[in-house]
């Protein structure tokens, strides 16, 4: 014990003494340990980590075996909740938007539709009051009842117990308040913190749409349950199946393909979790990568610090002391590095995974991101710090026990240094590959992200304004939706510098309304006949001009396209190729699952609709006053300053109705949500490759300072026979150069395959683009010059006189 505590007095003093390499040391080892712990953090928490309820283990997702989608119609979900023998209870639920009225006037929150059992069947208790359950269910609108999360009561009602039985107003619409979830709970949809939860059976109340047994209607969001004991998943599927194939012969209009498989909720289904599960992990590949490069790093770094200790390490060996006693100090340096590295990269990762957690990017939606550190990413920074002690310090084990204290002292610190490759070498050229994948990774998604900003989005979202009045949520339903909907438009098209102002019941890039469709040839209208399942859009006349949407033929709505005149549609030119065969489709006709036949009058560009990655899909806009709906997004084209504009069509519509709730926000904001994902592999992946550049500095400056150290004899040599300055830099980093070519070489290679990889994130993501392979050989230059400028003025400064009187 006493050894132990004089070799770690020593590891310190020694450490003390040398200040340059002791920081550089323990921030490479930071950056790395702490990239690490934050990637775990997030697969951890979205991938490893169940949801944060009871028996998670047990907790399956349903979802359609064809497409992965993971709707439900309220009807379906009845037939899969009460006819299946696999699940001890089957729980739904959706997402909504509500304006609430504690008496201060109303406010838009976001929470929860749910079934009234899905607080039995996830095992939930509350913390205040009680949960709704099935007995409060007796049909459309008999449940009137809230629960609030614990997050909101504590920040809008300051945890006032007497909160229950109190009540609020949802939509106009009195509820009473029966209780509080527990602060843990944060509901059942990954990335979602629901302000409140409401039962599903007062859908009509709270999103304004009468679908609730409309068994075509797909509005659930998801369905999820426990598996009984003893039954396994194949069992659970063909038990599903069999009620997806009853579904299917009885309702045949209405339901598709009905089969079904499971998946775990965590990233809502194998519809996202495939591309997000790829992503995560192929980050974690590259951070552990950086910890290998790290450790490389640092064990050229070691090694160079044993070549310029190699008298003193000499000097011990000749004074009696063994080899393992300084083994044993260098161990404990090494060791002793990287628990300071990895405690400051936990510290640091647990600071960012804590905001990270509370991070809101999409204004008043409720984002929450389970990523806080547990005892198992604490028990990783652990692990990593020792192993990473103990490998790179292991890099001078061989130098130092091959060490002769008679040759050292006799000849000096200098001995020559051979041609062959070493492993160092290897190691030097495999991180320097990793940096250039991973600096071509970070171009590649700066400039996908740069193309997706101005890519042809199939409207414009410079100069546009979102204004959102959902009229459900101020009373309006009927005939008087229209109206009020015809005297916002015309209300908002007088306010001075509005150019254009259209309407429409779903956004571009945001909701994903679809619908089948068949030829107009098409008898038998079942879902397994329909031509093609296309995104739907109701829409005002101005619609497609305020949005800056092209209109490619035919023409656009006009006000008499009402519910007494024929049927009418504008299509893109996916939908005209393939429903027509060819975008000549003015004056065709389509027919709809319920019957209706549609003519088209004309034939839009094409667009984004659902993600920015997705190959042309047909889409279809339809008069809103032949299909009138109560969701409604008035979109504003103009130049003017958004802020001043803002406030000037807030207070024109409030002079229309001064409860009519108004969300009014930039299409740029809105369409944040699709950039999102693109926008985080950017900043995600750039990060990685500052921290890889940044060990590429350091791992090139180890290995030149290292070369120059063991050989600062004979460059003095050279420089006493008359060698110049280029040779003379030529002999001391002529392989630190050779091996950032070939590695940057391997690396950028390497960098075009993961393009594949990449696109599944960021669109448009290709590194064949000329300004990436540009980007790739310029950083990778600088780097290389910025790493080598120390040892090479160090080289340059020999003085051999000065050397050879030492010797």
């Amino acid at each position: 014990m006493i050894n132990w505590f004089q070799d770690l007095r020593y590891a310190l003093r020694q450490l003390r003494k040398s200040p340059g390499f002791t920081i550089a040391a323990v921030l490479t080892l930071t950056m790395a340990i702490g990239a690490n712990a934050v990637v775990f953090s997030v697969l951890n928490g979205l991938i490893l980590r169940p949801l944060n309820v009871p028996q998670a283990e047990s907790l399956y997702l349903i979802e359609r075996a064809s497409d992965k989608d993971t709707s439900q119609s309220y009807p379906d979900y009845l037939d899969l909740r009460d006819r299946n023998h696999s699940f001890d209870s089957l729980a739904a639920y959706s997402i909504t938007q509500v304006a609430m009225n504690t008496g201060e006037g109303p406010s838009l929150i976001w929470g929860m539709e749910s079934s009234s059992n899905y607080f039995d069947a996830m095992r939930i208790q509350p913390y205040l009051g009680r949960f709704f359950n099935l007995s409060d269910d007796h049909g459309p609108n008999s449940a009137p009842y809230i629960v609030l999360s614990y997050a909101y009561w504590h920040s809008h009602f300051h945890e006032d117990r007497s909160v229950v039985g109190r009540t609020v107003q949802l939509n106009k619409h009195p509820f009473t308040i029966l209780g509080v979830a527990r602060p843990e709970f944060r509901g059942t949809v990954v990335f979602v913190s629901p302000n409140f939860f409401v039962p599903m059976v007062n859908h009509e109340q709270v999103d304004g749409a009468n679908d609730l047994n409309d068994r075509a209607s797909r509005w659930v969001f998801m369905v999820v349950g426990h598996l009984k004991a003893g039954v396994t998943l194949a069992e659970a599927t063909a038990d599903l199946n069999s009620i997806g194939s009853y579904v299917e012969k009885t309702y045949p209009k209405d339901e598709r393909q009905a089969g079904f498989s499971l998946a775990r909720p965590n990233l809502l289904g194998d519809q996202f979790a495939p591309g997000v599960q790829a992503f995560i992990a192929g980050l974690m590949v590259l951070a552990g990568l950086i910890l290998l490069a790290a450790c490389a790093n640092l064990g050229s770094l070691f090694a160079a610090r044993a070549a310029d200790r190699s008298r003193e390490v000499a000097l011990r060996l000749a004074l009696g002391a063994s080899r393992t006693r300084i083994l044993r100090g260098l161990f404990t340096e090494s060791v002793l590095i990287s628990l300071v590295g990895g405690a400051i990269g936990l510290w640091a990762s647990v600071v960012f995974l804590r905001w990270l957690g509370e991070w809101q990017p999409f204004g008043n939606f409720p984002v929450h991101t389970p990523v806080n550190p547990d005892a198992s990413v604490y028990g990783l920074a652990l692990l990593l710090s020792l192993v990473s002690g103990f490998l790179f310090g292991a890099v001078p084990v061989r130098q130092l026990l091959r060490t002769d204290p008679y040759q050292v002292i006799k000849v000096g610190s200098s001995a020559g240094v051979g041609p062959r490759i070493t492993a160092r070498d290897v190691l030097l050229a495999v991180q320097i590959a990793i940096c250039a994948v991973l600096v071509t990774s970070s171009l590649v998604a700066l400039r996908g992200l740069v193309h997706a900003m101005h890519s042809n989005f199939g409207f414009e979202p410079h100069n546009s304004v979102l204004v959102g009045a959902a009229l459900h949520m101020a009373g309006y339903s009927g005939d008087r939706v229209p109206t009020m909907q015809k005297r916002m438009l015309d209300a908002i098209a007088t306010v001075p510098g509005v150019d254009s102002v259209g309407l429409t019941d779903a956004l571009l890039l945001n909701d994903q309304n679809t619908s089948n469709v068949f030829t107009d040839r098409t008898i038998d209208l079942r879902s397994t006949s329909a031509a093609a399942s296309v995104y739907m859009y109701h829409v005002s006349p101005e619609y497609l001009h305020a949005e800056g949407t092209t209109l490619l033929a035919g023409r656009a709505f006009t006000w008499h396209d009402d519910k007494d005149s024929p049927r009418v549609a504008v299509v893109n030119a996916e939908f005209a190729r393939k429903i027509f065969g060819s975008e000549n489709a003015i004056g065709g006709y389509y027919t709809l699952q319920d019957g209706t036949r549609i003519q088209v009058v004309g034939i839009s560009e094409n667009g984004k609709y659902g993600t920015l990655t997705e190959e042309p899909r047909p889409a279809m806009f339809l008069p809103i006053l032949q299909w009138p709906s109560n969701s409604a997004w008035m979109v504003v084209r103009s130049s003017q300053d958004p802020q001043q504009l803002g406030s000037a069509i807030r207070s024109t519509l409030h002079q229309l109705d001064a409860g009519l709730p108004v969300v009014i926000e930039t299409r740029l904001d809105e369409i944040a949500g699709a950039l999102f994902p693109p926008q985080v592999a950017t900043v995600a992946l750039g990060v990685l490759g500052a921290m890889g550049g940044m060990l590429s500095i350091t791992g090139i400056f180890g290995m030149a300072a290292y070369s120059v150290s063991k050989r600062l004899r004979e460059l003095g040599i050279r420089v006493a026979l008359g060698a110049q300055r280029k040779q003379v830099l030529q002999a001391a980093l002529g392989r630190a150069f050779k091996l950032l070519t070939l590695g940057s070489a391997a690396g950028l290679l390497l960098g075009l395959l993961a393009s594949r990889v990449l696109a599944l994130v960021v669109y448009q993501a290709t590194p064949r683009d000329p300004m990436v392979l540009a980007g790739v050989v310029v950083a990778m230059a600088l780097m290389g010059l910025l790493a080598t400028s120390i040892p090479a003025r160090r080289a340059l400064s020999v003085d051999p006189m000065i050397l050879l009187r030492e010797e």
